[in-house]
């Protein structure tokens, strides 16, 4: 390909620095996903689950740069209130959570420590591996915290 101007120049480059964020979009569908170890026997079946892996694969990158470009952003712009105040009280084993809403730097650490990461000082920041167990985890937890908000039998009046 020829480049004859400076906002062919300015266009191709851009289209470079994604090259990164591609990769990693595919090391998600490969290594997180598993997408290669699915063997599934027809093209239609394939299809189906690379479109699911797909949605999965774009939320892992997008919470992860999410919380890196905008640390400080309310983390329930993406996350339910029963999703962090129920990652909250497992990880502190504290029964209620705190009146302050967690930002998302805080939280996608929390679930990243789900899938264990340490956190430790020089440990760095949590890698997409950790996420993707974590949340994995997250959802079994907010979905048992919704259920212990349920009212009992005994609230219903017959």
């Amino acid at each position: 390909m020829r480049i004859d101007n400076y906002d062919a120049l300015v266009t191709y480059i851009r289209w470079y620095s994604y090259r990164w964020l591609i990769e990693r979009y595919h090391y998600v569908l490969k290594s997180g996903c598993g997408v290669e170890k699915l063997q599934l026997e027809t093209a239609d079946r394939i299809k189906k689950a690379l479109a699911t892996y797909a949605i999965v694969a774009f939320r892992l990158l997008w919470l992860l740069y999410e919380s890196r470009n905008h640390p400080n952003i309310s983390c329930e712009l993406i996350f339910s209130q029963d999703e962090w105040q129920s990652l909250y009280c497992y990880l502190h084993k504290k029964p209620r959570p705190p009146n302050v809403v967690p930002p998302m730097k805080t939280v996608i650490i929390w679930i990243a420590k789900l899938g264990g990461f340490l956190g430790r000082k020089n440990d760095g920041e949590p890698d997409i591996k950790c996420l993707w167990k974590g949340l994995k985890r997250l959802f079994d937890i907010a979905q048992t915290w919704q259920l212990a908000k349920l009212p009992s039998d005994k609230d219903f009046k017959t």
